[in-house]
């Protein structure tokens, strides 16, 4: 039985008629910058998770990109970043002109270890990006009460854990600034680049605003110096079909690894923490085990298809090089770089080829 790592065409396929209809009122119309489909996204993105209000932006990169400007990231500035996620965590400190300052994570959860962020704090530091990586949410009363006393500006990375929730919050409000990707594998993908921006606070709410349409709020009248953040039409068109969807596809997700968590037995593997202050949307399933890349090929012959989510982690990686921070000093991020495997877990996904990555893992 083949089990594909990622099959977007399926979920592409059910909704094919209606995306189609969309998209097409949308080119009729000729909504393709910003316009009524990406506020009708905005609205229903904000209702449908919990959001006072939220900017569709042109990418997942954009985003952070604003959350650095608006808390103030600048030249002679430090921000902490977690050294395992994804390049563009650390995108928006360093086009800022500051510096990233990465720091360990967890064990369990591959998340910012709050225990590590006081130790990385300096006189320079001025903020902290908090990744909820693979979906799960890191632990934010920690994080915020280290921000607080430090009078650090918070930006939450969501791209991976869009519709998870901490303590019954959605994640992106409990910070300062709340990012979201919506690149066609996420949760909630498009067909093409997009992102969102959200925050509790007013002021840094319409400071991404203007910084998303060239620092202005009024044509040819320009307040800061800003971006193209904007999102075109065809993708708020695209996104609005499949919201509805994503409370469904979400929990898919999470009854699929329940069942990996309940059934994969393989001996010295390390399976995703589960934690009681937030259940994980499951953007990836990422185990780890000391002979990861015997096990990959072991899978690869069984044709279930397998993934390194992020082989290399941030610190060690040559745009960073010049940082000094050298191999073994971030050994738990090293150790899940060099141990960790991430399992086909999609909606799509049938029972049957569930089961045969169970057992397929477990005849390692």
């Amino acid at each position: 039985m083949k089990v594909p790592f990622l099959d977007l065409s399926l979920q592409h396929k059910a909704i094919r008629e209606e995306a189609l209809a969309a998209l097409a009122a949308t080119y009729d119309a000729t909504r393709f910058c910003l316009g009524k489909d990406v506020e009708d996204f905005e609205k229903n993105f904000s209702a449908a998770l919990g959001y006072p209000r939220a900017l569709g932006m042109n990418s997942g990169t954009s985003p952070l990109l604003a959350a650095s400007h608006c808390g103030g990231f600048g030249p002679g500035d430090e921000v902490i970043v977690p050294t395992f996620t994804f390049i563009s965590s650390a995108w928006g400190v360093s086009h800022a002109g500051a510096t990233p300052r990465f720091a360990d994570i967890e064990e369990g959860t591959f998340n910012l270890d709050p225990e590590k962020i006081e130790a990385a704090i300096t006189p320079k530091t001025k903020g902290i990006v908090v990744v909820h990586l693979f979906g799960q949410p890191a632990r934010m009363d920690e994080i915020m009460a280290v921000a607080k006393k430090h009078n650090l500006f918070v930006v939450e990375d969501c791209a991976q854990a869009v519709g998870a929730r901490y303590k019954g919050a959605p994640v992106g409000v409990i910070g300062d600034a709340g990012t979201f990707s919506f690149y066609p594998t996420k949760n909630l993908g498009g067909c093409g680049e997009g992102g969102a921006f959200v925050s509790r606070r007013d002021d840094v709410f319409e400071n991404a605003r203007l910084l998303r349409v060239h620092g202005s709020a009024r044509r040819y009248y320009h307040d800061i110096v800003g971006f193209n953040f904007r999102m075109d039409g065809f993708q708020g068109a695209l996104l609005n079909i499949k919201l509805p969807r994503l409370a469904a596809w979400n929990a898919r997700r999470q009854a699929i690894a329940q069942r990996y968590i309940a059934e994969i037995k393989l001996a010295d593997v390390i399976l995703p923490q589960t934690v009681d202050y937030g259940a994980s949307v499951y953007h990836q399933f990422t185990i780890r085990h000391p002979r990861r890349d015997a096990l990959r090929e072991h899978l690869a012959k069984r044709e279930v298809g397998t993934d390194l989510i992020y082989p290399v982690a941030l610190h060690q990686q040559a745009c960073y090089a010049h940082l000094g921070q050298k191999a073994g000093s971030l050994p738990v991020a090293e150790k899940a770089s060099a141990t960790c495997v991430s399992l086909p877990i999609f909606p799509e996904l049938t029972d049957e080829q569930v089961g045969h990555v169970i057992e397929s893992v477990n005849a390692f």
